[in-house]
């Protein structure tokens, strides 16, 4: 291996330029940790937070963008020897737009059988957070209904399939007939254009929703709460439409609602493991029987990390960016 790697530093708070190739030197394992020859690394929202200046990553964690990778183990620290020469994707602290990445053994997770590594690159920050949030926090259980915002997104196109195939109805919401049409051809019972129709009629109309995955927030907050069923769950997990919203919460009283969300990134190490080994238990064997997979969007050199934040950014996408490093 070369002492030196190529990455994408953020030179300054900005738009997708201020991400610009730079050389670092290769980052060595601790104990417990692996250090990965990376082939593709997904692209995620956090990640724009994070070069506009608005999401600082944890102690300790890399400066450099990226929250997942696919690639080989090359090097191991104490107790995580076993995984040097495996392929595995891995859910990264940052440090994923590079040629080596360090993080926990316990974070990575082995490529799903039949899949590629470039596919496999996509699984992690959605798997995590459409597991953690929505069966987790949220408690969906077979029989019940979902209804996913941006359901075109990595995290939306996810977790159509997983709640489908556990059973239960899935409704979303996208900004076009396109995105609509796949979000239906993914397992979703009912998209809705939110340009043209009023997501929450749609869903008195069938009866209301037990669980809603939420990543606008802003003034779609009370009408998340007028969405849900009596002991529904609204769980939040960004807010692209502000973090702010004006509620009565009479309305969360008398339906006896959960106001619930979380952040992936600032957990502990061990809630991750958790988090990571309950995947392999119950999401791997899906994904390899292939009732759900990652839905692929578009495919940058690193060195064009800029223009993949600027597709992402424009909302165009239907499923996940991922970044080339090494291919394989």
């Amino acid at each position: 291996m070369a002492d030196q790697m190529r990455v994408i530093e953020i030179s300054g708070p900005g738009g997708p330029e201020v991400l610009v190739p730079a050389t670092r030197a290769r980052p060595e394992p601790g104990a417990g940790e692996v250090v990965i020859r990376v082939a593709y690394a997904g692209v995620n929202r956090p990640d724009a937070l994070q070069r506009a200046g608005a999401y600082d990553p944890p102690p300790g964690a890399s400066d450099l963008p990226g929250l997942e990778c696919s690639g080989e183990v090359v090097a191991a620290g104490a107790g995580a020897e076993a995984l040097v020469g495996q392929q595995v994707c891995a859910l990264l602290p940052g440090g994923g737009y590079a040629e080596y990445v360090r993080c926990p053994a316990a974070h990575c997770l082995p490529v799903p059988e039949g899949l590629s590594l470039r596919e496999a690159a996509a699984l992690p920050e959605t798997c995590f957070t459409v597991w953690t949030n929505v069966f987790r926090r949220g408690s969906l259980r077979g029989g019940e209904t979902l209804l996913i915002h941006g359901g075109s997104s990595g995290i939306g196109t996810t977790a159509i399939q997983l709640a489908h195939a556990r059973g239960a109805r899935v409704v979303t919401t996208a900004g076009s007939a396109e995105k609509c049409a796949a979000c239906e051809r993914l397992g979703a019972e009912r998209a809705i254009n939110y340009r043209e129709e009023d997501f929450v009629s749609v869903l008195k109309d069938m009866g209301g929703a037990d669980v809603i995955l939420d990543m606008v927030g802003g003034d779609y907050i009370p009408r998340n709460v007028r969405a849900l069923k009596p002991d529904g769950r609204l769980v939040m997990i960004a807010f692209l439409g502000g973090p702010k919203a004006e509620l009565n919460f009479a309305q969360v009283m008398t339906k006896r609602l959960t106001l619930t969300g979380s952040t992936l990134r600032p957990q502990s190490d061990e809630a991750k493991a958790q988090i990571a080994r309950e995947l392999k238990a119950e999401v791997w064997p899906l994904i390899a029987d292939g009732r759900i997979g990652p839905v692929m969007d578009q495919l940058f050199p690193l060195e064009e990390a800029a223009a993949a934040h600027a597709r992402m950014e424009s909302s165009g996408h239907i499923g996940k960016i991922v970044l080339e490093v090494a291919g394989g």
